[in-house]
């Protein structure tokens, strides 16, 4: 039986060592500081675009904060789809890494990018059988969630 804890012998040692420096050398070096800055930057301007577009609807358009959060959400989708359905979102995605997809704008990219790829298929079973192939188990589980935090809450008023 192998002995986890058993010492290497030195000539297995050595090959370990040198394969761990063979690792270090050909492992790509993390650009951990630029990919926070290029997340937070770029979610932060998309979460300043969503805060403009409340504004604008509570302002200007003399909205209710249900209207004007509802309009935010809607125009963020729209933009994110359209903009993934034109190619743009995907590069903007490699680019920020998740300070693009955490925001609303993940939601509607992770439906539009499964429906673009199978869309030869035809709209029925292409179209429309993959358009939630990623966000269903997402919107399952969260309606069920809610359904149980419901009931807890009508069977259990605090």
């Amino acid at each position: 039986m192998f002995d986890k804890k058993a010492k290497p012998s030195p000539q297995r040692q050595r090959q370990l060592d040198k394969y761990q420096a063979l690792v270090t050398r050909l492992s790509p070096k993390s650009a951990l500081g630029q990919g926070l800055f290029r997340s937070f930057w770029v979610g932060g301007a998309i979460c300043c675009l969503g805060q403009a577009i409340i504004e604008i609807g509570q302002g200007p358009l003399h909205m209710a904060s249900n209207a004007a959060s509802t309009l935010c959400s809607t125009v963020l989708v729209f933009l994110t789809a359209l903009l993934t359905g034109l190619g743009v979102f995907d590069r903007i995605g490699q680019y920020a890494g998740a300070g693009a997809f955490v925001p609303i704008s993940g939601f509607a990219n992770a439906m539009v990018s499964p429906a673009m790829e199978f869309r030869r298929e035809g709209l029925v079973l292409g179209l429309g059988g993959k358009l939630f192939s990623i966000a269903g188990p997402v919107l399952t589980w969260g309606v069920s969630a809610s359904v149980v935090v419901g009931i807890l809450y009508a069977l259990f008023p605090w």
